[in-house]
C-alpha cells in the first residue's frame, strides 16, 4: 500500500462504512492485491480510527468475499479464482433472470427503451475505445431492470458480486470480441422484452449472458491467463 494512499483522518459517525469505502478504494486502485496481508496497525493510524470500526469493516468485507480473516495470519486479501468466477456467474445469472420474471409487470416500455439506449451507448463507447464509457453503460443497462426489484437484498448482493468480478482492481482494458458479443446479447434481451416475452429474455440472461460455459473462452483470456489456469 502506498504511504500517501490516505491523507486525511476520517470524520464521520458511520466510521465502519467510511473505513469500508476506503478499503474498497484501495482494492480498486490495486494498492491492496490478492494474497497481501492488510497492515491493520498502519491503516488504523493513518485513518485516525480505532481497531473497532476497522474490524467491523473487515468483517463485512469477509462476508462479501473480499478478504479472509485468519486467526494466526491476519487479514488477507482474497484472489479471484476460477471457481469463484464460475460461482459468481451462476449466481448473478440466476438472480438477474429472476428479476426479469418476477418484475415483468413493471417492465414498462420506458424501461425497455432505456435499456436499448444504454446498449447503443455501449456500442458507441466500443467504437471509440472508451472502456470507462462502456463499463458505465453496461452496468446502467442491467440496473435499469435490477432496480425494479422489490427485493433490496437481492440487488445489493448482485452489486457486490459484480464488484468482485469487475473491480478490486478494476481492469482498464477490454476484449473487443467479448464486448461486441455482449452488446449482441443485450440486443437479444431487449428484443424479447419488446415482444413481451420476459421468459425468453430471462433465459438469455441466465443461459447465455451469465453462463460460464458460453463465455468461457473470453473469461479465460480476460481473467485466468494471468492466473496461469
Amino acid at each position: 500500500m502506498r504511504s500517501d494512499a490516505i491523507t486525511q483522518p476520517l470524520q464521520s459517525t458511520s466510521l465502519r462504512e467510511q473505513v469500508y469505502d476506503v478499503l474498497c478504494e484501495l482494492l480498486d486502485r490495486g494498492e491492496l492485491r490478492g494474497g497481501e496481508v492488510v497492515d491493520l496497525n498502519d491503516l488504523s493510524k493513518r485513518l485516525g480510527v480505532s481497531r473497532t470500526p476497522m474490524r467491523e469493516a473487515l468483517l463485512k468485507m469477509e462476508i462479501e468475499g473480499f478478504v479472509d480473516i485468519r486467526p494466526r495470519s491476519g487479514v488477507i486479501v482474497r484472489s479471484l479464482t476460477e471457481r469463484d468466477i464460475r460461482n459468481l456467474y451462476q449466481m448473478i445469472g440466476a438472480l438477474e433472470s429472476s428479476v426479469l420474471l418476477t418484475e415483468a409487470d413493471v417492465l414498462t416500455d420506458d424501461v425497455i427503451r432505456e435499456m436499448r439506449r444504454w446498449n447503443e451507448a455501449s456500442k458507441e463507447a466500443l467504437a471509440t475505445d472508451d472502456f470507462g464509457g462502456y463499463y458505465t453503460a453496461n452496468l446502467a443497462l442491467h440496473n435499469a431492470y435490477l432496480h425494479l426489484s422489490r427485493n433490496a437484498e437481492l440487488v445489493s448482493r448482485v452489486k457486490v458480486m459484480k464488484q468482485r468480478l469487475y473491480d478490486f482492481p478494476r481492469r482498464r482494458g477490454f476484449i473487443r470480441e467479448w464486448e461486441e458479443a455482449s452488446t449482441a446479447e443485450h440486443d437479444a434481451i431487449v428484443s424479447w422484452l419488446e415482444q413481451g416475452d420476459a421468459t425468453a429474455a430471462a433465459e438469455v440472461v441466465r443461459d447465455v449472458h451469465w453462463s460460464f460455459e458460453v463465455q468461457e473462452r473470453y473469461i479465460r483470456k480476460y481473467y485466468l491467463e494471468e492466473l496461469g489456469t
